[in-house]
Parts: C-alpha cells; structure tokens; sequence
C-alpha cells in the first residue's frame, strides 16, 4: 500500500481526526472546471517535512507500529505551472506481514492553466525498487487523455478532471465562499499512473489562530510562525474509485487548509489503521507567487 499523504499537498499533499465514511447514497456529479484560476488565491512556494507516526485507538490496529518522513519542494505560479518534488519513507511494522519499509520518489509538473500534467514516480519496497510511473495527462476538449512510457494505450476519460494545484486552488474558493462541500474528479498521477479518483470533500468553517489546541507538541512551525493568523478550514476529504452509487472510500484524507495551499494537522486514515503527519519544519518564499498575481491580466512576462 503506497501512502500518499503528499497527493494534496500540491498539495500542498498534501488532517484532523476523521475517520473513513461512506458515499453519499449516489455519487454527486462533478462541478463545472473552470477557465482560469481564482483571482486572489496565491499558492505559497515552500518547502515542509513531515515525521510520520501511527495514530492511536480506533481500526483493527492491522499495522501496529508506523514511522517516517514526508518532505515537499512545492514551486511556481499560475502563470509558469507549479513543480512539486516529494520524498516519502515509511516503514510499517504488524506481527502478522512482519515489518515493510517503502521510499517514494516523486516529481510532478502541472501547467498553470490545469491543462498539462507531467508525473514521475519511483519506488524502493523493502530495498527492491518497482516499475517507474512516468507519463503526461493532458485536457482534450471535455476529456482527459493519459499517455504513460512504456507499452500500452493512452488512457481517456471524460472529464472534467482536476489536477492537484487546480484541485487545492477549488478547495480555498470553496471554503472562502463558505460553501460546506465540493466533489470533483482527480488526477494526480499516483499509484499505476491511470487511476481517476472521485472526490468528495467536507469543509468546515473558517478558524483564525494557531490551528493546534494549548499545549499541543504537533505542527510547531504552524503555531509559532508566520501563519499562525492566517485563516485556515478543516477539511475532510475522501477518495473513492470512480463509479456510481453507494461506495465506500479508499481512505480519507484530514487536514487544515491555510489560504495560501500549506496544509497541517493531517491523518491519512485507512478505516483499519491511520497515519499522522506532524509539520516539523516550513520554509515559505515569500517572493514569490509574481505570476498568480498577474494571471489575470494573461500571464504576461
């Protein structure tokens, strides 16, 4: 099982205490893609680390013990496209499997305009590495054709389909607009490369302050730094295989989303078991995001 906490955190991967729920009784219909991003939401470039731990009660407690790191180079702007370079470790250990150690690579390029999609992942299980996922999605018109390298056909599904930025730029429009929930279709380049999710997030209302209680040891660069004043959702985001009806997600997703894309409080949790994600460092550059604000006037140089 390939842990994916980065696929918001583009993100920014990318989570409060939420267990896996059930589908609405019928899967909700995607919203329309827009033509350009929200004026005014400004991604920050930043770079975070992440010490991964197991969360306790709750599930089956199939895996018994987790630890690991999850560090984020997010780059760029609406106008160039946003780069994000991930690094994964986790190692899981259960009396039953034995102990099983897996460290992700990954390198992500999407357009600023959420038409182009370029993704790189490889993977070490135990020191034995796995095939690479390497290959491109693109929008054609109201599809989405992916085209990995290697043998096989390009994949085409009729969309819209989000790509990961264009996805955490939704989120932030919905949330500033009070709105409780957003469902949309996603492709981010994960697991086999050719995998559309349905999403379905639930969005909660708007916090200011440091995000962690009193006395709290968790996301300590979040607290104290800069963006402990800045306004930030809980927000509980679900994955499911594509289909229609009753489902049940593959896991949810957990986390406060800050208005600039830089996620914290995050669990990944799996109904069985469930990982934390604890922000131990965050550096943002606060230069950058020169071509989100110009994007609406067409991205000029």
């Amino acid at each position: 099982m390939r842990l994916r906490l980065s696929r918001l955190l583009t993100a920014g991967l990318l989570v409060s205490a939420w267990g896996a729920q059930a589908a609405p009784p019928t899967a909700p219909e995607p919203e329309a893609k827009p033509q350009a991003p929200a004026p005014g939401i400004v991604l920050a470039n930043h770079r975070a680390v992440y010490d991964l731990s197991l969360a306790e009660g709750g599930g089956t407690r199939s895996v018994e013990s987790a630890r690991g790191r999850i560090v984020i180079d997010f780059r760029g702007d609406a106008c160039r496209g946003y780069t994000m370079l991930t690094r994964q470790v986790t190692e899981l250990s259960s009396g039953e499997s034995g102990t099983r150690l897996s460290d992700m690579r990954s390198t992500t390029f999407e357009g600023g305009q959420g038409r182009e999609f370029r993704f790189k992942t490889t993977t070490l299980t135990n020191n034995q590495p796995a095939a690479p996922v390497d290959g491109t999605a693109s929008e054609q018109g109201d599809s989405l054709t992916v085209k990995l390298k290697g043998p096989g056909k390009p994949l085409t599904v009729e969309g819209p389909v989000l790509f990961p930025s264009e996805h955490m730029r939704r989120l932030i429009e919905t949330a500033r607009a009070g709105q409780p929930t957003l469902s949309v279709k996603v492709f981010d380049g994960s697991d086999d490369g050719r995998k559309i999710y349905d999403t379905f997030a639930v969005i909660g209302h708007t916090e200011t302050g440091p995000a962690a209680a009193s006395g709290s040891t968790r996301d300590k660069p979040l607290r104290e730094g800069a963006l402990a004043a800045v306004p930030h959702w809980p927000v509980r985001l679900s994955y499911y295989t594509e289909g229609a009806g009753e489902r049940t997600p593959i896991y949810t997703l957990g986390f406060d989303l800050y208005e600039n894309g830089v996620s914290g409080a995050l669990k990944l949790d799996y109904g069985d078991f469930a990982i934390l994600g604890d922000m131990t460092a965050l550096d943002i550059d606060a230069q950058a995001g020169r071509g989100d604000k110009e994007a609406g006037k067409g991205c000029t140089p």
